[in-house]
């Protein structure tokens, strides 16, 4: 009976998420930013110390964000030279290239799955993901993911966020987080996917002022 009711909470949640990246994801910002009490964009930018290319994928692109501050550090910064977008949501695509176009920005979007990626063998120095969804434990994805990289290359994953903060909103978010799955308890065998694909991994985590955000470090050994 315990599993019949859990299955009948989240199913709707699942649908409810899919719409968000799909036909709804107009309206994403706006329910992330709700959700996670203002932090949801300081989460994915919190990525970009790491990054430094200087070829770069990032799977599931989602609104744009972290492709706006990339592509702006390109002009900064020596190392980075290609930063392509990739997500299966036509509509977060539409969305993430208006914004850039807003930004004064060139994309480069492509629209298609992780487990089949239109890139040449070898041609990314990084790879990275934030609040990626089960897609990426997928051993199809793992495989082009690995295909993807360079030796001593690396996938960096932002799975999840822990909300410290005790101010009613924080609390509140911190709960909605806990109720719905979004902030399981970090158990070892969370790696034994990127393990398993011939990863190196480890994780790190990341304290900001409300936060604790957990980081995975896949690396495709030099010897391969």
């Amino acid at each position: 009976m315990g599993s019949l009711i859990w299955k009948i909470i989240f199913l709707p949640l699942r649908a409810f998420f899919y719409l968000l990246y799909h036909q709804f994801a107009w309206t994403y910002d706006w329910v992330a930013d709700l959700v996670s009490a203002g932090l949801w964009e300081t989460w994915v930018l919190a990525t970009l110390p790491y990054l430094k290319g200087p070829d770069l994928l990032e799977l599931g692109h989602g609104p744009g964000h972290l492709q706006i501050s990339l592509l702006k550090k390109t002009g900064k910064a020596a190392q980075m030279k290609r930063i392509i977008g990739l997500d299966s949501s036509p509509q977060m695509s539409r969305l993430a290239s208006k914004r850039l176009r807003g930004e004064g920005l060139t994309p480069s979007l492509v629209n298609a799955r992780a487990q089949c990626m239109p890139f040449n063998s070898g041609c990314f120095q990084q790879v990275v993901a934030t609040f990626p969804t089960n897609y990426i434990v997928d051993a199809d994805a793992l495989a082009e993911i690995w295909r993807l990289l360079t030796p001593g290359g690396e996938m960096l994953i932002l799975p999840l966020a822990q909300i410290t903060g005790q101010r009613w909103r924080e609390r509140a978010c911190a709960w909605l987080f806990r109720f719905t799955k979004q902030t399981p308890d970090w158990d070892e065998a969370f790696l034994r996917p990127f393990k398993k694909a011939g990863f190196q991994s480890e994780l790190e985590w990341v304290e900001l002022k409300s936060s604790t955000l957990l980081l995975i470090h896949a690396r495709k050994p030099v010897d391969n």
